[in-house]
């Protein structure tokens, strides 16, 4: 662990020294980064000192829904919440290279229930980032890491108004540590991404154990045929309507060392450290109003079931498998836009006595009022759950929400 944390210190410095003259830093703070917490086309409310030593931005993004639920054995049903409301704070202290994000987030399905001896999951993201020239990025703090598409997507830049099951299940998510990318994009021309993370392992706002587990992620992305307008990678559909088709394939892996929780960065914790090994494959192509993305998606690990040693009957379990995820949608000129998704998703047989094998299917229609900032989204879902008795159980929910931001 020592090893990394010298090693990211050496680059980090040796690339201040190295970095190109003030004239060729970031004029500005437009970032074209996957860690931004959520896409928008503006700048929100912006302030800059007078000496342009400083420069704040504030954001702010709210989702308001109502859903109702038809699911077996239980009555029928409806919830009606804020889904998500989330502040954002970012800009640069001296120089437009030395950049800060910081995120909260105050809706009750963000934060989640308050457990004794848990910390409160205000903050989503607090990093700084140094970005001595438009190819390098250097990041420390908590924010996300370098995992599947959707997940470095925004909340706020889905077509549909949740993310798919494998990611509710095998993301890595958010985490604290340091992480380097390096971005090659061109507009017109092959372009490629890499990108790296050292980082704890355990998720954000993480301080219930301390141990000598770290997390080490790497991930590539390549646009064969140029780079998306708009920075179009980072958010879902083909709101900016490519002229000519644009390509993504990105793949991203990381190992898990001793890690605590059943997911990795997110789920309960486990009697006992396990290595998790994660595995991510991600397809896109946008072109003139229509948009396709597939995911792969893996989690494994050894033994993966662990037991109270003060009580065998109570256990818990590495929730690991696979699955794959596909979406195609077509926006129409006035903004209308339609969606499909399919997910499927298999357990590991060591975990299926526990745990049913999933199956998804999706349609939304979506009104853009001011692209992903502002609309108007319905989407109706069902679920089909098959468990290791051979039962089947299907259910289904409808869903309206409201999404609007700065």
């Amino acid at each position: 662990m020592k090893f990394f944390y010298k090693l990211f210190f050496i680059v980090f410095f040796a690339s201040i020294g190295f970095s190109q003259t003030h004239n060729d830093s970031i004029k500005n703070n437009d970032l074209k980064l996957a860690a931004l917490p959520y896409y928008s086309y503006g700048k929100g409310l912006g302030v800059t000192s007078a000496d342009s030593l400083f420069q704040l931005n504030i954001r702010f993004r709210m989702q308001n829904r109502v859903t109702y639920f038809n699911e077996e054995d239980r009555d029928n049903r409806y919830e009606a919440q804020i889904r998500r409301l989330r502040l954002r704070f970012d800009g640069y202290v001296w120089n437009p290279k030395f950049i800060y994000i910081i995120q909260l987030s105050f809706a009750p399905g963000d934060v989640g229930q308050v457990q004794e001896g848990d910390n409160i999951n205000i903050i989503r993201d607090a990093a700084f980032y140094y970005r001595p020239n438009k190819h390098w990025n250097f990041i420390f703090g908590q924010t996300k890491l370098p995992g599947n598409r959707q997940r470095v997507n925004s909340s706020g830049a889905l077509q549909l108004t949740d993310r798919t099951i494998n990611n509710a299940r095998f993301t890595i998510d958010r985490d604290f540590g340091f992480q380097a990318y390096y971005l090659n994009e061109k507009n017109d021309a092959f372009s490629y991404n890499v990108k790296t993370a050292v980082s704890t392992g355990e998720g954000r706002n993480w301080t219930q154990t301390s141990d000598d587990g770290v997390a080490l992620t790497g991930k590539v992305e390549i646009m064969p045929f140029g780079s998306f307008k708009n920075n179009g990678i980072y958010f879902e559909g083909d709101l900016a309507r490519e002229k000519t088709p644009k390509v993504l394939f990105s793949g991203a892996y990381q190992q898990n060392n001793r890690a605590v929780r059943t997911n990795g960065q997110l789920g309960n914790l486990l009697y006992e450290p396990k290595t998790l090994r994660s595995y991510f494959a991600d397809f896109m192509v946008k072109y003139n109003g229509w948009a396709f993305m597939s995911a792969y998606m893996q989690r494994e690990s050894s033994d993966l079931v662990t037991y109270n040693p003060d009580d065998i009957t109570q256990f818990n379990y590495v929730y690991a498998g696979k699955g794959m995820d596909y979406q195609l949608s077509y926006i129409f000129k006035n903004d209308f836009e339609i969606i499909g998704r399919f997910s499927n998703q298999n357990v590991d047989k060591e975990i299926k006595p526990f745990t049913p094998d999933l199956k998804q299917y999706s349609f939304g229609v979506t009104k853009y009022l001011r692209e992903h900032a502002f609309k108007l989204q319905a989407e109706v879902t069902m679920d089909e759950k098959e468990y290791y008795s051979g039962d089947v159980q299907n259910n289904w929910y409808l869903r309206l929400q409201l999404e609007i931001g700065i």
